[in-house]
């Protein structure tokens, strides 16, 4: 898959001309069901980033569910042959609908056809929706509606909800996958090694989702990993939250890589344990219960 972006489309658009476009519009935070039945029969995925809200209005952007590589890759994953990412600013949140429209759609990309979620708006004071989109007649609209699943509506909201809850395995119904989150792997305490249990430490993005605080099973490097997703209260370390991954049957230095790490199942929460012997005990058995959740996962990632 081939990335671009928004300045770097019109000239060669226009060599193209003719040839069928396919695309798919929208933010895709978290890449998750609806989303990727928006995306269905696409040959190109058209995103922004930054989110918009985060130049619209910061205090009502949430934790996102993904960075723009993860995200990248999702949509990799679904065959799509280019994304197309808009640098997302305040010049281009003036543009009007038609505008985007316009030079965008039909002379930019050269879009035959255009899919976009039922609740889709674009444009300055988001003037622009699915009805306008449908109203043109150089490109073919497909309004995708909400999806649902056993009931619930797939949305981006509900499966942060999820996440930050630490029902992880339920946040994977509604993306069709694990959770995906990535880091650089940075210096720990080593306490992990003086158990016998070397972990990867992850300092997790503010500005991004996490599973709640506990003990996941997860895929890391190809290894199942038990994950712990905390402050690591039996050591009082002051240091913060931390995602610390012990890699089973792995040997090696990962510092200074990005580590990406597909939660599958929560455990248990983390706690206070009176002894460093009673917490590598229990450590072991959390070994234990990964390698039997992970055996049995259909998935490693999406």
């Amino acid at each position: 898959m081939r990335v671009t972006h928004l300045p770097d489309i019109g000239p060669r658009r226009e060599a193209e001309r003719g040839a069928e476009r396919r695309v798919a519009i929208g933010t895709f935070d978290g890449v998750h069901l609806g989303h990727r039945e928006v995306i269905r029969g696409c040959d190109t995925v058209l995103t922004f980033d930054p989110h918009p809200l985060a130049v619209l209005n910061p205090d009502a952007l949430p934790k996102l569910l993904d960075s723009l590589p993860i995200k990248r890759d999702l949509i990799a994953g679904l065959g799509v042959e280019e994304l197309v990412i808009i640098p997302f600013d305040r010049e281009f949140a003036g543009r009007a609908a038609e505008d985007f429209i316009d030079e965008v759609l039909v002379r930019g990309l050269g879009a035959t056809h255009v899919s976009v979620g039922e609740n889709f708006r674009f444009g300055k004071a988001a003037r622009g929706d699915a009805e306008m989109l449908g109203s043109r007649a150089e490109f073919e609209t497909r309004v995708v509606p909400l999806v649902e699943v056993a009931g619930e509506t797939v949305s981006s909201s509900h499966v942060r909800g999820l996440v930050a809850a630490g029902d992880v395995a339920k946040a994977a119904e509604f993306l069709g996958g694990p959770f995906l989150l990535e880091g650089e792997v940075v210096p720990g305490d080593r306490r992990g090694r003086e158990l016998g249990m070397p972990t990867a430490n992850i300092v997790p993005d503010d500005r991004l989702v996490h599973p709640g605080h506990g003990v996941y099973a997860a895929w890391a490097h190809g290894h199942p990993a038990a994950v712990n997703v905390g402050v690591r209260p039996t050591f009082d370390s002051g240091r913060g939250l931390l995602v610390e991954a012990y890699l089973l049957d792995f040997e090696g230095d990962l510092y200074g890589e990005t580590l990406r790490v597909a939660f599958i199942e929560r455990l248990r929460g983390e706690r206070r344990f009176e002894s460093v012997a009673a917490l590598a005990e229990q450590m072991q058995r959390d070994a234990e219960r990964v390698r039997e959740v992970c055996a049995a996962a259909t998935v490693r990632d999406r």
